[in-house]
């Protein structure tokens, strides 16, 4: 747990936070309906399934309440964009967003499976002490309400035993249905959002995950029968349920113990929940809002391995390097938006994104733009494209370190080429305020060749030629000094003969590649040696393992001497 949470890039303080909340909600509502007398009656009826249905359903309403906030987007970027509200520290934390997402996502799923099984019970005994033989408590308190100014404290008023009895509750009451209703919605909606849905069947994923809606308004509402009864303040003032329950047969006979009165407890859940409702309700209007404003398509750029560059123009679109925006072409699908990171400067005229053709919205969009025809596309007849954005991520704190280690995997260096331009741009045109000192690029994921094979005769790098055009023009300006780029990338071995040449023969710039795998412990400890008492940035967009493996060594190489040398680890999240 502790390993995944630093990989994710969450803090272990901040998940104890939440953990310990969860843990004292469960426990201080457990209480709260094991304990007092006001509830004395319903343990009569229901045991200990009384509390441990009510403890969960206090977990349910705090996490529910936390659910939409990382969802915010416009928000986070907000406090993002705050330097007054928000240090480094706590903006790291906002770009986990969606990782504290999964995790309260999980958590509400837990506390919903033991809220449910719970209940089950809770509403088997019913049905049964309904049922039950004259002569016993159960029955007595079962049989409560049915006389005139008699309230009742066993909310099932049939005659029908199980399992016939709990179906007619799950079904006909609002609780059991809006219960039903909203447990399905949380199991599509878990189960369509792991990542072989996501990856593989994402208009899946998109269409379930707004379930929400219907979740969220069973949710409100689930708690409006109240079902949940115990004895009013006014009927525990005349009536001692710890003392009247052994003379049961004779309440109502005696001044010491008349019939007691009962009532349903409110409906909670909303007023947990309203907040941020209204917040994400605000947060979709300014994404409707944004989508409403006209974007132009000023140039298609077709890349080698099916990856093509919109360029883009907005009025009023302002944004900082490695921010990502969500687009909408309405020609493809009315409904989906799509996160791509912006791949172009601020310091450039337009923006841009690049496009991997690998499913059917990104084959939908390879189309209507024209790129599967020979001949050139007239302007007018490009797409209309909605654009949500820009949204903050880790990489617009590049320009905190003197020295930054950036690792994209396969298309994960798209981040990075607008941090590269950026950098350039601020190089050329003001290098001395300039705090960026060093860059190493690192795209270190490639197919290997097998065990006692030759490597191939001809493999291009994919993600790094269409990088080419926009760094290169930067570098042949101010000669190729610093910032330095070290590039690693290791399908390009039968390049390694041509170390001599001026330029690289793969990015054309006059920094060499590197070749081979990264040895992950030498390039850690060489970059300390060579920066002793800084703090280096370490960027990395790519696949969980290579985290994992980023993150202990930004850990082991780190001093624990504060002033020695430490290697941040941020990992891009959206």
């Amino acid at each position: 747990m502790g390993n995944w949470v630093e990989n994710e890039g969450l803090s272990i303080f901040v998940v104890l936070v939440w953990l310990g909340l969860n843990v004292f909600l469960f426990w201080w509502y457990y209480l709260a309906y094991d304990v007092p007398p006001k509830f004395f009656y319903t343990r009569v009826l229901l045991g200990r399934a009384l509390a441990l249905a009510r403890a969960p359903a206090a977990c349910l309403n705090f996490n529910c309440m936390l659910i939409l906030l990382p969802v915010c987007r416009n928000l986070l970027s907000f406090l993002r964009g705050s330097s007054a509200c928000c240090s480094t520290r706590i903006r790291r934390q906002l770009d986990r967003n969606l990782t504290f997402h999964k995790m309260v996502a999980w958590m509400i799923a837990l506390h919903t499976a033991i809220h449910t099984v719970a209940h089950l019970f809770n509403v088997e005994w019913s049905v049964q002490a309904r049922l039950e033989e004259q002569g016993t408590l159960a029955a007595v308190l079962s049989s409560l309400g049915d006389e005139p100014n008699e309230s009742y404290i066993n909310f099932y008023r049939g005659t029908i035993g199980n399992p016939v009895g709990g179906l007619y509750v799950a079904f006909t009451y609002l609780a059991g249905l809006t219960g039903v209703v909203i447990t399905l919605a949380l199991i599509l909606i878990i189960t369509s959002s792991t990542k072989i849905i996501r990856r593989s069947y994402f208009e899946v994923f998109w269409y379930t995950h707004h379930l929400f809606v219907i979740f969220f308004i069973g949710l409100v509402i689930h708690g409006a029968g109240r079902i949940v009864r115990g004895q009013t303040a006014e009927s525990l003032a005349e009536h001692n349920p710890e003392v009247c329950y052994r003379n049961f047969t004779r309440w109502g006979r005696t001044r010491s113990c008349p019939i007691p009165q009962f009532s349903g407890n409110p409906p909670m859940t909303w007023k947990w929940v309203v907040g941020p409702m209204f917040l994400y309700l605000c947060e979709r209007l300014v994404r409707l809002w944004r989508s409403q404003q006209k974007v132009v398509i000023t140039k298609v750029v077709i890349h080698p391995f099916k990856t093509i560059e919109l360029q883009m123009m907005k009025k009023g679109f302002r944004m900082e390097v490695g921010q990502y925006i969500f687009v909408k072409c309405p020609a493809v699908s009315r409904l989906e938006w799509h996160p791509f990171t912006l791949t172009s400067a601020p310091e450039e005229d337009y923006f841009s994104i690049h496009v991997r053709i690998v499913g059917d919205w990104t084959e939908g969009l390879f189309n209507v733009c024209g790129c599967d025809k020979q001949e050139f596309q007239e302007a007018w007849k490009l797409p209309k494209i909605a654009v949500d954005g820009p949204f903050g991520t880790a990489s617009e704190d590049v320009f905190s370190y003197e020295t930054v280690m950036l690792v994209g995997a396969g298309i994960g260096v798209t981040p990075f080429a607008s941090v590269l331009k950026s950098v350039w741009y601020k190089y050329c045109h003001d290098a001395t305020n300039l705090k960026l000192k060093k860059v190493g690029v690192l795209s270190p994921r490639a197919p290997r060749a097998a065990r006692g094979q030759r490597p191939p005769v001809k493999t291009e790098p994919p993600t790094l030629l269409w990088l080419q055009g926009g760094v290169s023009p930067g570098e042949s300006n101010t000669g190729g000094s610093d910032p330095a780029l070290g590039l690693y990338f290791l399908q390009a071995t039968h390049f390694a003969v041509h170390h001599e040449e001026e330029k690289d023969v793969i990015t054309g710039l006059k920094q060499k590649t590197f070749y081979g795998r990264p040895n992950w412990e030498n390039e850690f400890k060489s970059i300390a040696g060579q920066h002793p008492g800084s703090r280096i940035g370490v960027f990395l967009c790519g696949p969980e393992a290579l985290a994992d493996t980023l993150n202990r060594q930004s850990i082991s190489n780190s001093d624990a001497d504060p002033r020695g040398v430490h290697f941040i680890f941020n990992k891009e999240n959206f």
